[in-house]
């Protein structure tokens, strides 16, 4: 890596570092309060099951219920509880552990995951479309040298925390967002962070193929956009016409199918250790795509899955078309969303307003004196070939059962909501639980992710969004004979009920987490809780819609897959005067829950409307009887 420009430390004052929090000079800006931020908390029992008795009770018939109060409050008098959570509460406050929940969750819900990366774990964002770049080695190299200063401030951890009302979030997972990969391992995957120092170079897939790239020319200085661009020309151009053997096609299978094709990529050749290590340690991957996308569902798609072959799944990657549209493909195991979020919007925005560097504009002798660059070949036997074919068919059945849409709602967005003093967060969440019971008629089962960030190694928790708030008022939104203003009453209580649940799951005080870490603290041998083995258990983790908000300016959507066989994903953007939802489902209703999602929108939005000038008119009436 080149030295990072004038990214200058200083020892914060006083007034920068929050109440409650300690300052490490030695960990540099991004980590300096890393050592001082709160253990993720262990809830009590009681204020758990409280919490999910509440949670439960929208999908159970009243005899459910009471026999799920019954089961639960068993548990909670049972012993066993109590050990349990004198376990829990002793593992949170040994020292040595950071994150009473940390490894344990990454395992379950990454390392440990079998199924395939992508559909199931990856996520995208769609780049807005830069009119100044609409070739592919423009848009590409433009990207990659904004990128750059970002990656000198992450390695040299000059990059300031984020915060959330003045408290520092944990930022041990931006390790991660370069140089770094995901190894397929049994019985749980492995993931390795390299020296950028070492492996300064970024790799370019081009019909299949691998090509790298170093970062530097021999004298060590940065190339500038216009020589990222020759060398992508380049690239495009060794690639030729004709697709390679996609050995990226692997990395998209089971899991523990990579782990044997790998190890009979490896046993191949030394030649294939070496390109899949100079993968493997690149500063991110960019995939360069031939096809043309241009609606949104093409472009989404395209983001999400491409074709499963011209894809590394095991990294973060840019997506860049032949038409210049982009975008961006997370690597879900070590961080989430916020993260990448923040890198891809520093890149786009410094582009968007020509505050990027790029160095010297292009001229005839530009990247003259660059190294061709080195295509990364593999030998390939018949049993590679093999294990690529087959990678290949059960991808292409894979997505063949899957439908992508995407809503893009002009209705209103959030200006609009916050007209009416209410969280644009909370009244998309309710517009989904209208459109679930208007396709239904009941709630639907609702993961909504909280980040817990800002505790040491936090992670996520989910909002339990189904409650039985919005399942009141729904059901007056489908009633006709109910009053606009009684609707808007119980709009306002559902809306109050979801703020109050999301603050709790930010606080580390949900529900899953919880249930989850309890059950990790028995013992072999010991006998499974019956509050595990209730029916209401299973079915109110059954994430049917699996849901989050990411919002930004320079994104055109984003998504992700289902996380139930019979459920949606349901990603969503919250604009200024729209709003984005992004569909994914093996269902084959998933057209009439996008329709029955506008059409809740937009009834919602006009129920609002005549409620509000009801009450306006009662209460000028009322003034004129004074």
């Amino acid at each position: 890596m080149t030295k990072p420009r004038s990214f200058k430390s200083s020892a914060p004052r006083k007034s920068d570092v929050p109440p409650g929090y300690a300052v490490d000079p030695s960990e540099g800006p991004m980590l300096r309060f890393q050592a001082s931020l709160p253990r993720l908390p262990v809830p009590t029992l009681s204020s758990t099951a409280s919490k999910y008795l509440e949670t439960v009770r929208p999908h159970l018939t009243p005899s459910e219920f009471l026999s799920t109060q019954s089961t639960v409050k068993e548990f909670l008098e049972s012993e066993q509880a109590a050990e349990l959570q004198k376990r829990l509460e002793a593992r949170a406050g040994d020292p040595n552990v950071k994150n009473w929940l940390a490894d344990w969750w990454n395992d379950a819900a990454y390392m440990g995951y079998r199924d395939p990366v992508v559909v199931y774990v990856s996520y995208f964002y769609v780049h807005v479309q830069d009119q100044r770049r609409r070739t592919a080695p423009k848009r590409a190299a433009s990207l990659i040298k904004a990128m750059l200063p970002f990656r000198e401030m992450v390695e040299s951890k000059q990059l300031e925390p984020e915060k959330i009302r003045r408290a520092p979030l944990c930022m041990a997972s931006y390790k991660w967002l370069f140089h770094a990969c995901r190894y397929p391992t049994k019985p749980s995957d492995t993931a390795h962070k390299f020296d950028p120092k070492v492996h300064n170079h970024v790799v370019f897939i081009r019909k299949n193929k691998f090509f790298s790239v170093p970062l530097v020319n021999s004298q060590g200085e940065e190339l500038s956009a216009a020589e990222l661009e020759v060398q992508i020309e380049k690239v495009i151009q060794l690639a030729g016409g004709n697709n390679g053997v996609p050995i990226g096609a692997l990395t998209g299978d089971n899991r523990d199918l990579w782990v044997d094709s790998r190890a009979a990529l490896l046993a191949a050749s030394p030649q294939n250790k070496e390109s899949l290590s100079t993968i493997e340690s690149a500063a991110i991957i960019i995939a360069l795509d031939s096809s043309h996308p241009v609606t949104r569902e093409e472009i989404s798609q395209t983001m999400w899955v491409g074709d499963g072959r011209n894809r590394f799944y095991d990294k973060h990657q840019f997506i860049v078309c032949d038409n210049g549209v982009s975008g961006f493909l997370g690597e879900h195991s070590c961080m989430d969303g916020t993260p990448t979020l923040r890198m891809n919007e520093f890149v786009l925005a410094a582009l968007a307003s020509n505050a990027a560097d790029l160095g010297p504009a292009r001229t005839k002798s530009t990247g003259s004196d660059l190294p061709t660059p080195k295509e990364l070949k593999f030998v390939v036997d018949a049993k590679v070939q093999k294990a690529v074919d087959d990678s290949c068919q059960r991808f292409d059945k894979l997505v063949g059962h899957h439908e992508l849409h995407v809503l893009h709602y002009e209705g209103y967005g959030k200006n609009h909501i916050k007209k009416f003093k209410a969280s644009p967060d909370a009244w998309a969440q309710l517009v989904k639980q209208l459109a679930f019971h208007k396709l239904f008629n009941r709630p639907g089962v609702t993961y909504e992710s909280a980040q817990t960030r800002k505790y040491q190694l936090g992670r996520t928790e989910v909002i339990r969004s189904a409650s039985n708030e919005t399942k009141a008022w729904a059901e007056a939104m489908l009633d006709p004979d109910q009053t606009d203003e009684h609707r808007a009453t119980l709009f306002r209580r559902a809306i109050a009920r979801h703020l109050q649940y999301a603050a709790w799951a930010a606080d580390g005080q949900g529900v899953d987490r919880h249930f989850f870490g309890l059950k990790k603290m028995l013992r072999d041998g010991e006998p499974i809780p019956k509050i595990y083995e209730d029916p209401a258990f299973a079915k109110t983790n059954h994430w049917q819609l699996s849901t989050s908000q990411l919002s930004s300016p320079f994104f055109d959507g984003w998504g992700y897959g289902e996380v139930v066989p019979d459920g949606y994903g349901l990603s969503y953007s919250i604009n200024d005067d729209s709003i984005r939802w992004t569909i994914t489902s093996m269902r084959n209703d998933i057209l009439k829950l996008k329709h029955y999602l506008a059409e809740a929108a937009t009834e919602t939005r006009q129920m609002m409307e005549r409620a509000t000038e009801a009450e306006k008119q009662k209460e000028e009436h009322q003034k004129a009887k004074l």
